[in-house]
Formats: C-alpha cells, structure tokens, sequence
C-alpha cells in the first residue's frame, strides 16, 4: 500500500471503532427523584376503600378526588392494559380499556393521563426499561389515533422494577402492563 493509502485507510479503521464502541447503559433515577417518588405508579398511596366509581364511568375507578402526599391529584384509570412476553403491540382484547380511558378525558377536560409501561422478571434492566418504554408509547399512539390531544397524555417507563422475581406465569402476566394513571391538568 502507498503510504498515503494506508493513512486513509487507519483514519478509517479509526473511525470504525470510535463510532462502534459500547454504548452507555441508561442509568436508573433514584425513585425519590422523579416525578411519582418512591411510592411509583402501581402505588399510588390511594386508599382502595375511598376508590368510588359512577355510572357514567363505565366501570372506570375514579381516583381523581384523592391526592398524593405532593397533592397532586392521580389514581389508576381503570384496568392496566396487558401484553404479550416481549411484545408492546396493542391487542384487540385490550384496546376497550383505552377507548374507556378517552371517554372519561373526554368528559373531564382537566384531567391528564400518564402511562406506566411494566415488565415481568426476565430480561435485563436496560432491556426492561425499553420494552416498558415500547409499551407506553404504543399506549400513547392509540390514544391518540382515537383523538386524545397528545399534550394529555405522558408516558414513563418502570422496566421491572415493580416485577415480582422469579414468579410464575400467572403473575408474570400481571407484570407485563401499561398503567393508566389518572392526573389533574397542571
């Protein structure tokens, strides 16, 4: 090779492994500082005695008039939307829960959703947290095709961090989820 050749050529190999090394692994904030805190998503801190739902609800719990220890007002929004093992498509069985959930934003202007996206055990934790951040969004999308004003709606991602390890199946299913949790407009 002339010597010009073989500079180009190790700036380019060069190049390769820069732009090819590992990339950084997310970093898990601590619960204390985010917005949910310590408690997350799945617990709310809502008593589920107080949980009153109304006829024009649908069957939706309406946690609206509790409030956290913020004093933001949030609850669950009805059932957690489940998923397949490492799949964050929307499935017919599931998508009555989001249709519920548009109607109630619908007839309740001040109200925001936020939406947790779960997974079960397995897996790693930077896998987790982007499945769960799949499903969240893919929660989000629908809503929005069903004409949910995108501002209404927040998606975060748990991962596995509220998973039960090493559980069966059955509980594993109940993992795998997108929370609706219910907010006051800011």
């Amino acid at each position: 090779m002339k010597p010009v050749a073989q500079k180009l050529f190790a700036a380019l190999v060069t190049t390769a492994v820069v732009f090819s090394g590992c990339t950084k692994k997310p970093i898990r904030p601590d619960p204390s500082a985010t917005m949910l805190g310590p408690s997350g998503g799945g617990a709310s801190g809502v008593n589920p005695e107080a949980v009153a739902t109304t006829p024009d609800m649908n069957g939706l719990q309406d946690r609206s008039n509790l409030a956290d220890a913020n004093g933001q007002i949030r609850g669950q929004l009805g059932d957690p939307v489940y998923f397949k093992f490492d799949d964050s498509s929307i499935r017919p069985v599931e998508r009555p829960k989001l249709q519920a959930a548009k109607d109630y934003l619908d007839k309740n202007p001040t109200m925001r959703i936020l939406l947790e996206g779960h997974c079960d055990w397995r897996g790693t934790a930077e896998y987790n947290l982007s499945l769960g951040d799949r499903r969240a969004n893919e929660a989000k999308k629908y809503l929005i095709a069903l004409g949910v004003a995108e501002a209404k709606i927040e998606t975060v991602s748990k991962g596995s961090e509220e998973a039960k390890k090493n559980a069966d199946e059955a509980t594993m299913k109940t993992d795998r989820r997108a929370d609706l949790v219910l907010l006051k407009q800011p």
